[in-house]
């Protein structure tokens, strides 16, 4: 079955308008492109080794050639390989300068914006002149602004940022300026983190990959042939680099996770209304049913501890947002291996992994087990009727909120927008009656799993982030592994497990040739995985736990990673 034989739901009548698109809106997008190109410091402009296109095709790894080539001092070098951890207590102890870390983190996010396109925004010298600011204010203070004084953070686009253009991907908001911060970039600078870059995203913010009318797609840092995930889409990949020492996201169905599994960093969906979300742009305004959560991506889970703890216990974020809850950040200590009792889910029944992540399921399985943690196999709960119900749940208004913003431009519809605008009922409004039908369905799977959880004294579900590694660009269809935990509002982390795709030992198994495709979606998936064309991709996988027990899921990662011998910043 064609990618096209989905597409049934919606017939995109009266959403592109070509000739208006490029009569009111192709100039002001060459601009916007050209503003983004001349903000790249002359300083920190390199030259590619082979054209993009050629990198492309070869599967180059322009993280490995950074360290190779040695674009980066020693010294930026060891900055960018510290955790935001150890970089804000260098910069607290005066033995750091807010401007030397920035400088070091400009360089690094510049030299992977040219190699993977993970920008829309680059303000570094605005990011400059913060940097100077708190390093006055040190020196006259003796202290700092904050825990994050003189952490560079970078930032989706799509959240508000004062002043500049917000426009989350659709080309008809290119006039959106808001005139002050959303609340978590405001918490965050309050805490004194230093801004420079805002990363790319889907049109639509509804695809697990990147493209746009804007740039384009990214690219993913071990694989420039590959997807580096979505709708967190550059934020993927600029924080695997080390452009940036914390990364934020936000995440309806994966947008986070996703992004962290597949350019090779950790990302964590917190429960919902732990992290504010006023201040920002989305199609799902006032749609409760399944509501998205902004989160960290980081390097190292000690950051995204250090985030969280931070941004929810100084920064208060229930008193700029009343849809935020005053739930502090607890700390809780790393688990010991044979505490913990792991459910491990190898395939959820709708789209079983590729030989990768099932190798990495085994592997990490077994290292475990040695590690003296219970593990026990989880056999699926409802999860194609918690996709279904999730699917119809984006589209509960009939894409009339989508149409809206696409066809104020006039946009032409990418490839996985027109995927997305036919989950569920595609452009049929599905009313109030229907929709709350899908939330007590919602509701009884929140029970069902809270009840296995219960009956079979289970810490945490381990399974895939995705069926597969990094996907090829505009080849990603399934969300069912990420997804299942927005509907069900558990908290969800991808992590890294420090294997790689090999393409001379991830082939599929002989048994594979007689398998029986469960459906035309697996087909879809699976019938594009080739091994040749995902070397080196990160093979991630992805925990999950009880509603509001974060905490409890961040520090059972650190003691899997422990485990694993997992280390991200040191190469």
């Amino acid at each position: 079955m064609s990618f096209e034989s989905f597409l049934t739901k919606e017939n995109f009548e009266g959403y592109e308008d070509p000739e208006r698109y490029k009569k009111d809106w192709v100039p002001r997008l060459d601009k916007y492109r050209a503003d983004l190109e001349s903000a790249i410091l002359p300083e920190y402009k390199i030259t590619l080794p082979e054209p993009i296109e050629k990198l492309q095709k070869d599967q180059f790894n322009p993280l490995e050639y950074l360290y190779e080539k040695k674009l980066l001092s020693d010294e930026e070098k060891r900055i960018t390989e510290l955790s935001a951890t150890e970089l804000a207590k260098e910069i607290a102890s005066g033995k750091l300068k807010s401007v030397t870390a920035f400088k070091a983190y400009a360089r690094r996010a510049t030299i992977c914006h040219q190699f993977t396109n993970c920008a829309l925004e680059l303000f570094v010298d605005e990011g400059l002149e913060r940097a100077q600011m708190l390093d006055e204010y040190f020196e006259k203070n003796g202290k700092v602004i904050g825990p994050l004084h003189g952490v560079p953070i970078s930032l989706k686009e799509q959240m508000d940022y004062k002043d500049k253009i917000t426009h989350g991907g659709w080309v008809g908001l290119l006039d959106r300026i808001p005139k002050k911060h959303g609340a978590t970039i405001q918490i965050l600078e309050n805490l004194g983190a230093v801004f420079y870059v805002r990363t790319n995203q889907p049109q639509t913010l509804m695809h697990l990959d990147s493209n746009n009318n804007f740039v384009g797609t990214s690219r993913n840092p071990f694989n420039l042939g590959l997807s580096s995930g979505g709708s967190s889409s550059g934020e993927g990949s600029i924080v695997a680099f080390g452009g940036s020492s914390l990364g934020v996201g936000s995440d309806i169905g994966g947008s986070i996770r996703a992004p962290a599994a597949y350019s090779g960093c950790h990302g964590l969906r917190p429960t919902t209304r732990r992290v504010a979300l006023l201040g920002g742009i989305s199609s799902g305004a006032g749609q409760e049913s399944v509501v998205p959560v902004a989160g960290p991506m980081a390097r190292s889970l000690d950051d995204i501890d250090l985030f969280m703890k931070h941004y929810v216990n100084d920064g208060n974020p229930w008193q700029l947002d009343q849809w935020a809850l005053p739930l502090p950040w607890r700390t809780v200590e790393p688990p010991k291996p044979e505490s913990l009792t792991i459910a491990v889910m190898y395939d959820d029944g709708v789209v079983k992994p590729t030989p990768p992540i099932a190798r990495g399921l085994k592997e990490v399985v077994a290292k475990l087990k040695n590690a003296g943690a219970k593990v026990i196999e989880f056999k699926p709960i409802r999860v194609q009727e918690a996709i279904d119900t999730v699917n119809k749940m984006y589209n509960c208004d009939g894409n009339y909120m989508q149409k809206k913003l696409l066809s104020a431009s006039g946009e032409p519809l990418t490839k996985l927008t027109k995927w997305a605008l036919n989950y569920g009922n595609g452009s049929k409004d599905i009313g109030v009656a229907e929709n709350r039908k899908l939330n007590v369905i919602r509701d009884s799977l929140r029970q069902e799993y809270t009840d296995y959880l219960n009956a079979n004294k289970v810490d945490f579900i381990l399974g895939p982030a995705y069926n597969n590694v990094a996907p090829l660009p505009e080849a990603v269809y399934n969300w069912s592994y990420t997804a299942l935990y927005n509907i069900l509002d558990f908290p969800s982390l991808s992590f890294q497990t420090g294997m790689f795709q090999d393409p001379t030992v991830d082939k599929w198994g002989s048994e594979h040739s007689s398998y029986t495709y469960r459906s035309e979606l697996e087909k879809l998936e699976l019938s594009g995985y080739d091994p040749e064309l995902f070397k080196g991709a990160p093979i991630a996988l992805q925990l999950a736990g009880r509603r509001y027990f974060d905490e409890e899921l961040v520090a059972a990662g650190k003691t899997i990673l422990k485990v694993l011998d997992v280390d991200l910043l040191h190469k």
